[in-house]
């Protein structure tokens, strides 16, 4: 557990998505109205009984047994008869169908060609299918820089030696006297600082050789290959070996070095300094051939500059603002010669660090923190780590959907703020709010400059966004854009003030910030901080859904930490991906992910889990206005199999391929247009609104299905013969209107039509008849009581039958038709006609021209 990866872990969250709430509250309604419906049912049949005849006709007395019943028992016992009677208005088959269209609905993330990548030979990966619909929900973005957005390819650009600076490939066999690259004229620093400094670079690192078997000796650096988990150190072992020294190796405990004269200088490596995310730096103990012991280290300005010689710092500190402006990724560079009696006490005060049983990891802090003092400064480096293709066309198109999107790094903050423009994080037009600790320094108390900063920003943007009605997704684009830059240091300040917990918190005041801002920049975090950045945004008034991605270990806290983790498949290994709920090659890839599937996945399980509570709802209403006509008695009025058959094969495959297949709208429209992201935003489809009207919905097709053929019962005789049909006919009519309503209410609801949606839905009624006919055309031996022989039939061969069931049929589906035809007409004449999209019922409506 003292790994990097172990040490900046944060445990597993229970991850569940939005729709799985949204679901257990709808069927805590739906359990509200099976008690409600057995209640009143029981409470009727006992008003119904209070009437002698009622109670104990002629022709069904009671036996001696039934009248010493106590009546509170027989109460009870006729309330959970009716419960069970009621009990399929409960969709238990939707949980299947649902986990069946999360399963197989992952396969379409990992057939989509659009994610493969040619260059590691891979498409994206789900880890988890529980969390399709969630990717259609997102509100923040967090994701990481180097790697994520962008290649982690590193390449040596520059570097200055004593203020000097050096760019270009140089002459090996004259050093660095001379330049042959594109700016000759640069001043030079002194030639024993030159070699220096490429010594620093190619003895203070944890590069390993790969050698080529096919050649012969270690010397043959042409052939060598460099391996490392921080594409950084490869590219300065690199940009050393441009200058003419190389790092050929360790053998036996010696760095191995080959200097511009082709010699080859031994270091002994006495000890290494990890980096950690805490000092961000790293140095070595070397022991030169000659004995002088030297100590190397390499890290951030902030973390070298406090740690060298003033007058040292100056002319090298222009040069690494100026190359963080430029967007290159800056190291420093600084060593100090170490006496014979000194390293003695260096080295003994290490091995009991790293000895101890308790507190090992503080020892050797305290140990390290003491070792890199009184540094000489030696010069700084440039590393250029290019943006991923469309990188920047990724973040516009997650802007243009409403999503707030955060860039939370550990570099330095002008480098980072460099990276946050060349991708459009921040426009040329964005006002730049900083909390960093170069803002705060400006006071002798950095608490009561951070929080005077903290109360100036929160009225500049109050007064930019007044608080009212409208969303500030659309107030975005109408207002000026606000952008806020934090640092690691400063972060800690807000979280871990000392402030009362009152209207004036730091954090709040943070908080109220951030969500005014389109972009934030976090820079300079370390690893569990940006878990923190995470957790703080979930734990905001009305629980935003929040998506993180990253490629490193480094990222794993903050992606087991949001509601949503995506890694990337970088070159900073798979630690990410591996915890990750789903993989993608590149982040370009993040845009089709959210605006076509998350989109898709979210429509087409919003739909399933209404449908199959209309359906239900639809199915057991009848059932319990039959209990009024039936002196409550619990008489069933559909046949045992249509019961069992009704969620089992009559109604189920047409909605699973329905939230399999389903594109109410073309998947290139969604990648093209943002803005339709927002339409579905904060679970439009699952709210009260929607879940109202697909109930009174199925309550009024319920009642056109019963009340519908009981008129239709009141004729004498529906037979030519003069006969009357008996119940189980009534309730067969009824089954027959329902089955065939709710399966071309999907037939209407689908806009996307494929031979399996085709097959599935007039399969299903075709397989309804077929089974009627069959159930009811033979006497099964198995059945004590043949009640269905041949009332199918029978039922079919009344002509007023065929008309009652095609009129109810048309009356309960004509509310939705006549919806859509005005939908239409509305869509044809709005302002916007080049864009027809199909529209749901229960989608939002957005000022934004579309309607």
């Amino acid at each position: 557990m003292e790994t990097k990866m172990a040490l900046n872990y944060q445990g597993k969250s229970q991850k569940r998505s939005a729709v799985e709430k949204s679901i257990n509250a709808f069927l805590i309604v739906y359990l509200f109205i099976l008690l409600t419906k057995a209640a009143v049912c029981t409470t009727l049949k006992y008003v119904w009984q209070s009437t002698p005849y009622n109670d104990e006709p002629w022709y069904n007395q009671k036996t001696q047994k039934e009248r010493e019943t106590l009546k509170v028992l027989k109460m009870f016992t006729d309330f959970l008869s009716f419960m069970v009677l009621f009990n399929f208005i409960i969709p238990v088959s939707m949980y299947v169908t649902v986990e069946m269209q999360k399963f197989l609905g992952s396969f379409f993330i990992s057939w989509d060609k659009d994610f493969y990548d040619e260059e590691i030979n891979e498409g994206a990966l789900v880890n988890t299918s529980d969390l399709n619909e969630e990717l259609g929900q997102v509100d923040y973005v967090f994701t990481d820089k180097t790697g994520t957005l962008t290649e982690n390819s590193m390449e040596f650009i520059e570097c200055c030696i004593d203020g000097h600076k050096y760019k270009g490939v140089t002459q090996e066999a004259d050093g660095l006297s001379q330049t042959d690259g594109p700016l000759p004229y640069f001043d030079k620093a002194d030639k024993n600082r030159e070699e220096l400094f490429l010594r620093a670079l190619c003895l203070c690192h944890t590069v390993e050789i790969k050698t080529n078997d096919a050649v012969d000796g270690a010397t043959e650096s042409a052939e060598l290959t460099y391996m490392s988990s921080s594409p950084d150190e490869i590219a300065l072992v690199k940009g050393a070996k441009k200058y003419g020294f190389t790092f050929v190796g360790i053998r036996n405990g010696h760095m191995r070095v080959e200097n511009q004269r082709k010699e080859i200088e031994e270091y002994e490596l006495l000890h290494t300094l990890n980096f950690d995310s805490v000092r961000r730096r790293m140095s070595v103990i070397v022991k030169t051939q000659s004995g002088d012991i030297l100590l190397f280290c390499k890290g951030a300005d902030s973390a070298v500059f406090p740690r060298v010689q003033n007058h040292e710092i100056e002319l090298t500190k222009a040069h690494v603002e100026r190359n963080a402006m430029d967007g290159y990724r800056t190291l420093c560079v600084a060593f100090k010669e170490i006496a014979p009696d000194d390293y003695e006490k260096i080295n003994r005060q290490l091995i009991e660090a790293k000895m101890a049983l308790q507190d090992r990891e503080e020892k050797m802090e305290k140990v390290f923190d003491d070792i890199e003092t009184n540094m000489n400064l030696i010069g700084a480096t440039a590393v250029e780590d290019k943006l991923q293709d469309q990188a920047a066309e990724t973040i516009e198109a997650l802007h243009a959907a409403g999503l707030k999107v955060w860039v939370l790094t550990g570099d330095k903050m002008e480098t980072a703020k460099s990276t946050c423009y060349a991708c459009r994080l921040f426009q040329t037009s964005t006002e730049l709010l900083e909390l960093t600790t170069k803002t705060i320094e400006e006071s002798e108390r950095k608490e009561d400059r951070l929080h005077e900063l903290l109360i100036e920003y929160r009225k500049k943007l109050l007064h930019e966004f007044p608080k009212s009605t409208r969303s500030l997704k659309k107030a975005w684009t109408e207002h000026q854009e606000y952008g806020l830059i934090i640092d690691g240091s400063t972060l800690s300040l807000i979280l871990n003030s000392s402030q009362d917990s009152g209207s004036n918190n730091y954090k709040s005041i943070f908080l109220q910030i951030c969500m005014k801002c389109t972009a934030v920049l976090c820079c300079r975090m370390a690893p569990l901080q940006k878990a923190q950045i995470v957790r703080m945004v979930k734990n905001l008034k009305g629980s935003p859904i929040t998506l993180s991605i990253g490629d490193g270990a480094n990222d794993v806290s903050m992606i087991l930490e949001s509601h949503v983790g995506i890694g990337i498949k970088g070159k900073e290994g798979r630690q990410a991906a591996r915890n990750s709920d789903y993989s993608v090659p590149k982040f370009k890839h993040l845009k089709k992910l959210l605006l076509a599937h998350g989109h898709l996945y979210y429509v087409r399980i919003a739909h399933l889990v209404q449908y199959f509570f209309y359906k239900n709802l639809c199915f057991i209403l009848p059932q319990f206005l039959y209990q009024f006509f039936c002196g409550f008695s619990q008489q069933p009025l559909y046949d045992a199999a249509y019961l069992t058959m009704y969620n089992i094969c009559f109604t189920s495959l047409p909605i699973l391929a329905y939230s399999l297949l389903e594109q109410h709208i073309n998947i290139d429209t969604l990648t093209s247009d943002p803005r339709l992201y927002m339409k579905i935003s904060g679970n439009a489809m699952l709210q009260l609104g929607p879940f109202l009207y697909w109930t009174f919905l199925a309550a009024f097709e319920g009642t056109v299905f019963f009340f519908g053929t009981y008129f239709l019962f009141q004729t004498s005789s529906l037979e030519e013969n003069a006969k009357v049909y008996g119940n189980w006919t009534f309730g067969t009519i009824v089954f027959t209107v329902l089955v065939f309503t709710v399966t071309l209410k999907l037939a209407l609801d689908t806009r996307f039509w494929t031979w399996i949606n085709h097959f599935v839905i007039w399969g299903s009624l075709a397989f309804y008849v077929f089974f009627s006919f069959f159930w009811g055309g033979i006497i099964w031996p198995f059945l004590k009581q043949q009640r269905m022989y041949f009332v199918f039939a029978q039922m079919l061969s009344s002509v007023s039958t065929w008309l009652a069931i095609v009129l109810l049929i048309f009356i309960s589906l004509f509310p939705e038709i006549l919806l859509i035809v005005l939908k239409n007409v509305r869509r044809r004449s709005a302002r916007n006609p080049n864009l027809e999209l199909p529209m749901l019922l229960s989608y939002k409506h957005i000022d934004s021209g579309y309607s």
